[in-house]
C-alpha cells in the first residue's frame, strides 16, 4: 500500500499544464476552423440568398413588390395560383415535361449502346470513332442550326413544335456518350467474359451486366439530359417561337415577363415554379449524379 502511494505522488498529475507550444498550436487550429468555416458560411450565403430573395418577392402584394421591404405581410400565397391561372402557362408544362422527359429517355437509349461498344469491343477505327464522338462534342451547336432548320422546317414540315429537338437524341448524344464510355470503362471485363461463358450474347449482357452495374453513371447523364432540356431556351425559339401551343416553360417564362413586366411577385412566382421540379430532382438523385460523375474519371 505504501509503496503505490509513493507511486502515485511520484507519477504526479495526469496531465499537466499546456506548455506555450502547445497553446499556440491550439489557438492557430482554432483560427484555421473559423477561417475555414467562415468562408464556407460566406460562399453558402452567396448562392443561397438570391433563391430567398426570389421566394419572397414571390409572396408579396403587387404594391410592396416594387417598395423596399424585403419580407412580405402579409403572404400571397395567392400569387402561385395566379400563375398557374395564367392563359397557356400549364401547356408550357406539359410541352416542358415530354421535351425533357422523353428527350432524356431517348439520349439514354440511344447512347448506352454506343459507349457500350467504345468502351469493351476491339474494332478497327475505335479510336478514330472516339474522336469523331469527342470532336462533336466540340462544335457548337449554332454552327449546324441553319441546315438543320432547313430540313426539319422546309423538308419535312415541322416548324412549330417540339420533334425537331426531340427526334435528334434518338440518335444519341456526343457528350453523353462520351460520359457513359469513361464510365463503363471502370466495369471490371471479368464480369462480362463470366456472363458470355454462360451463353449471354451482347444484348444480354449489356442489360443484365452491364446496365445494372452502370447505373450511377446513367443516371449522371439522364440528369445532365433532363436538365439541358428543362432549361432549353434556344432550340424551342428556333422551332417552336411561332406556335404558342408548342413553346415551354424557359421560352413561355420570358413571354410572361413581358406581359407582367410591372408585376415582379408573379414574375418571382413563375420562376419559382420553373425552378422547383429541378431542385426537387437534383436533390433526390444527387447521391448517384455525384457517383456517377465522380467515376468517370477513373479511368481514360
Amino acid at each position: 500500500m505504501a509503496q503505490t502511494l509513493d507511486a502515485v505522488k511520484t507519477a504526479g498529475p495526469a496531465t499537466g499544464p499546456a506548455t506555450p507550444a502547445e497553446r499556440v498550436a491550439r489557438r492557430k487550429s482554432l483560427l484555421n476552423w473559423i477561417a475555414v468555416h467562415a468562408l464556407g458560411v460566406a460562399a453558402a450565403l452567396f448562392f443561397v440568398l438570391p433563391f430567398v430573395f426570389l421566394l419572397l418577392t414571390s409572396l408579396m402584394s403587387d404594391q410592396q413588390a416594387l417598395t423596399r421591404d424585403l419580407w412580405p405581410h402579409p403572404f400571397e400565397w395567392s400569387n402561385y395560383r395566379r400563375v398557374f391561372e395564367t392563359d397557356g402557362f400549364l401547356t408550357w408544362w406539359r410541352n416542358t415535361l415530354l421535351y425533357a422527359g422523353l428527350g432524356t429517355v431517348l439520349t439514354v437509349v440511344s447512347s448506352l449502346p454506343v459507349a457500350y461498344a467504345l468502351a469493351k469491343f476491339r474494332f478497327r477505327g475505335r479510336h478514330l470513332s472516339l474522336m469523331l464522338v469527342i470532336s462533336m462534342m466540340m462544335l457548337p451547336p449554332q454552327v449546324v442550326v441553319i441546315p438543320m432548320y432547313l430540313f426539319w422546317a422546309k423538308q419535312l414540315d415541322m416548324s412549330g413544335t417540339l420533334w425537331p429537338l426531340i427526334i435528334p437524341m434518338a440518335f444519341g448524344d456526343a457528350f453523353s456518350i462520351f460520359l457513359l464510355r469513361q464510365f463503363l470503362l471502370t466495369i471490371p471485363n471479368e464480369y462480362l467474359d463470366a456472363a458470355k461463358v454462360d451463353g449471354c450474347g451482347e444484348f444480354r449482357t449489356l442489360m443484365r451486366v452491364v446496365v445494372p452495374m452502370a447505373k450511377p453513371g446513367i443516371a449522371a447523364v439522364a440528369l445532365f439530359q433532363f436538365f439541358y432540356a428543362w432549361n432549353d431556351y434556344f432550340g424551342p425559339q428556333i422551332y417552336a417561337s411561332e406556335n404558342p401551343a408548342a413553346w415551354t416553360l424557359s421560352y413561355g417564362l420570358d413571354s410572361f415577363k413581358s406581359a407582367h413586366h410591372t408585376d415582379w411577385n408573379l414574375t418571382m412566382a413563375a420562376t419559382v415554379l420553373v425552378m422547383a421540379p429541378v431542385i426537387l430532382v437534383f436533390f433526390f438523385a444527387q447521391k448517384a449524379f455525384v457517383e456517377g460523375v465522380t467515376l468517370t474519371g477513373v479511368k481514360g
